[in-house]
């Protein structure tokens, strides 16, 4: 029986593409409030397994259960509306505003829809969103017009406005500047605090983009889970060097990570 307080759980999971099998058997499984690293190399299979948890893919094998909810079994269009899904390639062709942006996320849609007019409460929610992620001034600026930082930071902001179970954080940090990225991680660390029942899956392959709030990680190495747990028993030199297959030196200090290569006399 599925565990209440479950909101992701992949149980045995392959996934195979042309011919090739790209996962081995991933289980994994995310509690509410529980905020999870997916780490590994490029190639490894993260994009595949954020498919799972986006409800946008099927496993070939095995199951996967979306709050509560089994993929195969369950509308997944209607399922995607309770996922907050943060991805920095979002493709926007048409000119809103950042306000506008934002309220896509009630609709679940790139661009708002023809004939749909927002309600007074959905305009004063997508306000304060705004407003908690620092963007404000910005908030009747064209999109094409933004940082990719102050896109990162608006995209949180669409992700939260339907109050989503699942929050996934997809490379939020790519292409940014240190203080981009700072400011970025800092609004991820605010909603340990905003919105502590949320659970989120953050996916990178730099531990020195991982926020202070990470509670869990796993990581993934061709397709298969090297290792799975809290992020202090996971996210360790030698968890990371048998992932990215070289010596790999992790520090941890106030609440951050990073990462050396070691040299080998």
């Amino acid at each position: 029986m599925t565990d209440p307080q479950e909101v992701l759980r992949l149980d045995a999971v392959t996934f195979r593409r042309n011919g090739r099998q790209i996962l081995h058997g991933i289980d994994l499984t995310v509690r509410a409030g529980e905020h999870w690293a997916l780490l590994g190399p490029n190639g490894a299979g993260k994009t595949t397994i954020v498919g799972f948890c986006a409800a946008q893919t099927h496993p070939t094998s095995g199951t996967v259960d979306v709050l509560g909810k089994r993929l195969g079994r369950v509308d997944t269009a209607e399922l995607r509306k309770h996922i907050g899904h943060v991805n920095p390639r979002h493709r926007l062709q048409t000119s809103l505003t950042v306000t506008e942006v934002v309220l896509t996320g009630v609709t679940g849609t790139i661009d708002l829809p023809m004939r749909w007019s927002p309600s007074d409460d959905q305009r004063a929610r997508a306000a304060a969103l705004v407003a908690d992620v620092g963007m404000t001034a910005r908030a009747d600026s064209d999109w094409h017009t933004l940082s990719q930082g102050e896109r990162g930071r608006a995209l949180i902001a669409r992700a939260l406005i339907g109050d989503p179970e699942l929050l996934l954080l997809d490379e939020p940090t790519t292409g940014l500047d240190v203080a981009a990225r700072e400011q970025l991680l800092e609004t991820v660390d605010s909603l340990a605090v905003s919105a502590p029942e949320v659970a989120s899956v953050l996916v990178t392959h730099h531990l020195e983009e991982l926020p202070e709030s990470t509670s869990h990680a796993v990581v993934i190495r061709d397709g298969s889970v090297v290792a799975a747990g809290t992020a202090a028993d996971t996210v360790t030199s030698e968890v990371i060097t048998a992932a990215f297959a070289h010596p790999i030196g992790v520090d941890y200090a106030d609440g951050r990570w990073s990462a050396r290569a070691v040299r080998v006399r």
